[in-house]
């Protein structure tokens, strides 16, 4: 896009299929706050640091995804034209249009996304690509390396309309967000833990592994969540719990994926994950199995 009449017809052209759009200048970032909601205090609906939701109340192109829009006589009002004229590209509001852009920053990036994410609809970038998901979600960025989630509270630089068949949001990249520093040790402290299910045969009546198979890859994964005694051992039991359920997607079942799922919960709470953080992952993860193997 070279000129001003280019970027605004693409920002017309999405407004008009729903897609909350917003211009952006050089460098690719948002125009600058007005003087009234730059002011002290600020008078813009108590947006000035895009903490709350909702839309900027100013006029002007201000709070950058707050104040994309999708109504015509405000995109070509006379202030969003002063901006239009040094605008260089289009950014739009995923959050606003019912999607989630994961923003895949670099190849291993995308390489990840592809051994763990449902396929849908990819758009390339200049160093990735952007996944995108129908459904909106909290944001946040850096959610692991090269992976930033862009949906209800940031924008994404339009480059196009990708290739592929948008699939729904998926629990997998709901857990992406939730991030967890673990509490001190328990000491321990049985009582504390939750009542673990052991894994046995009289659970996996349907389970075409050997117990020995079973066991040893669960107590490989119990013991990358017992390392994780810092922080992300809620994150690693999900993986534990995504990868350990994967290996059953072909058994006729039960697995006793249920009892799986305990030994992983009382490993993660035992070095100091809340429980309901740690049902709340091993869940996720077990149901990000499922979804991968439809």
């Amino acid at each position: 896009m070279s000129t001003t009449s280019e970027v605004l017809r693409v920002a017309l052209a999405l407004a008009a299929a729903g897609v909350p759009v917003l211009p952006l200048r050089r460098g690719k970032v948002p125009f600058g706050n007005c003087c009234t909601c730059a002011g002290a205090p600020p008078r813009c609906g108590g947006r000035p640091n895009m903490k709350t939701p909702g839309p900027c109340l100013c006029p002007a192109p201000c709070h950058a995804w707050a104040a994309a829009t999708t109504d015509p006589q405000v995109l070509t009002s006379p202030v969003w034209a002063r901006v239009w004229r040094e605008a260089v590209a289009v950014a739009y509001h995923p959050g606003g249009a019912g999607l989630t852009v994961v923003d895949l920053d670099n190849a291993a990036a995308v390489a990840w996304a592809r051994e763990t994410l449902p396929v849908t609809r990819a758009v390339p970038t200049t160093r990735g690509e952007h996944w995108i998901y129908q459904g909106a979600m909290p944001s946040s960025n850096a959610v692991r390396p090269g992976v930033d989630i862009k949906s209800s509270m940031q924008y994404a630089r339009w480059l196009g309309p990708g290739t592929g068949r948008m699939t729904v949001l998926p629990a997998t990249v709901h857990a992406l967000v939730v991030k967890e520093d673990t509490t001190p040790g328990r000491g321990e402290v049985a009582s504390s833990l939750p009542t673990r299910a052991t894994w046995g045969r009289s659970v996996a009546t349907g389970c075409r592994h050997t117990e020995r198979y079973v066991r040893t890859g669960l107590e490989r994964g119990l013991a990358l969540v017992r390392a994780r005694t810092e922080s992300g051992a809620g994150s690693q039991a999900f993986g534990v719990a995504r990868f350990l359920a994967a290996q059953h997607a072909a058994c006729p079942g039960p697995c006793g994926l249920a009892a799986i799922g305990e030994e992983i919960v009382a490993t993660a709470v035992s070095v100091g994950v809340p429980e309901a953080y740690a049902r709340r992952a091993v869940a996720n993860g077990l149901e990000a199995a499922v979804e991968r193997a439809a």
